[in-house]
């Protein structure tokens, strides 16, 4: 995979929009996943000249109150817009990146990864109180066991005393459990808050030395069936015009580390893969991975670098490398029961 920015594709075109129907995009009925699924459509419709609809479809994990942490979450956000793909209920599928099993699905291509958001996690506290100035006995609220483990971790080297509370909803939900005083702050992704224009209620974006995010957050995922066609031309060219190959490198690092890890998408991992630059130029590739019990008594972070990847087999490798040496420093006994 090449680091290069230019779009040479001369791929068919969906159609030219004038006599044809509309494409069916397949997304999550949240807000979020809406809003998100909506800036996806709008730049299919700017590329193909094509009118897109969005198809609200219910998942597992939409519909379930439990935790994530006890249904597994790998997969309980997307297996039920892959279905509507496979079935040709929809022409193509938007995800949140971070929610799709490692394993590759047969029959689906990851036809785009787009520009990426922010990935950092944000801080939402009563009185815009940063995680610094938290006073002891603080609860903040996340569903996140990443999350739990590193905001605890932080918490026990600033000498401070919190509880981590899990909590499921939407962003509505979640920042109202701090509006009624429920709980003293929620921990949200800065890309969730930016999407549904809400990112200036943040009272800090957390630091990623503190807070490493999950695998692909941030970035989106649009996804078709392979062999998919649209009026006999190939889908999935189409819609690779979107993709971005910085973010789709960086990404490819962060999964392969937690895919060699063994660990599910609600598993206590963060990654950030980041591109290293000597003035105008790439040079390197650096990726950093945690794991932690949630307590945050024990975590293992760790960093590599190396060159900047030429291939999606080098990025792979990368992530390989990094999970390697955590598992070496005892990583696999920290996050209960591992994805194999």
């Amino acid at each position: 995979m090449s680091i290069d920015n230019s779009n040479t594709s001369s791929s068919p075109s969906a159609g030219d929009g004038t006599a044809a129907g509309a494409l069916r995009l397949g997304t999550r009925g949240s807000k979020l996943a809406m809003s998100q699924s909506e800036q996806v459509a709008q730049a299919v419709r700017e590329l193909t000249g094509r009118p897109v609809e969005l198809v609200a479809i219910s998942t597992y994990g939409d519909t379930s109150r439990e935790h994530l942490a006890q249904i597994g979450g790998t997969g309980v956000f997307v297996s039920a817009l892959r279905d509507a793909l496979l079935r040709g209920e929809i022409d193509f599928a938007v995800h949140s990146l971070k929610d799709l099993p490692t394993a590759d699905p047969e029959g689906l291509t990851l036809a785009a990864v787009p520009v990426r958001e922010d990935p950092r996690d944000v801080l939402v506290a009563r009185d815009g109180l940063t995680f610094e100035r938290l006073p002891s006995g603080s609860r903040i609220g996340t569903g996140s066991p990443r999350r739990m483990a590193q905001l605890n971790a932080w918490a026990r080297n600033l000498g401070i005393d919190i509880e981590t509370v899990p909590i499921r909803g939407n962003i509505d939900t979640r920042l109202g459990f701090v509006r009624s005083g429920e709980l003293d702050g929620v921990v949200l992704a800065a890309a969730g808050m930016s999407r549904v224009g809400r990112l200036d209620e943040a009272s800090q974006k957390l630091p990623f030395d503190a807070m490493l995010p999950a695998p692909g957050q941030g970035a989106l995922a649009v996804e078709c069936v392979t062999d998919h066609t649209v009026d006999g031309a190939p889908l999935a060219p189409v819609l690779a015009e979107l993709d971005d190959p910085y973010t789709r490198a960086a990404v490819t690092a962060e999964r392969s580390l937690l895919a060699t890890l063994g660990a599910g998408c609600s598993a206590p991992v963060g990654a950030l893969a980041d591109l290293q630059a000597d003035g105008q130029v790439f040079t390197e590739m650096r990726l950093r991975g945690v794991v932690g019990t949630t307590d945050g008594a024990t975590l293992v972070q760790l960093s590599t670098t190396g060159p900047v990847p030429s291939s999606p087999d080098d990025c792979r490798a990368l992530g390989r490398e990094l999970a390697t040496e955590m598992l070496a420093k005892g990583a696999a006994g920290l996050m209960g029961e591992r994805a194999l």
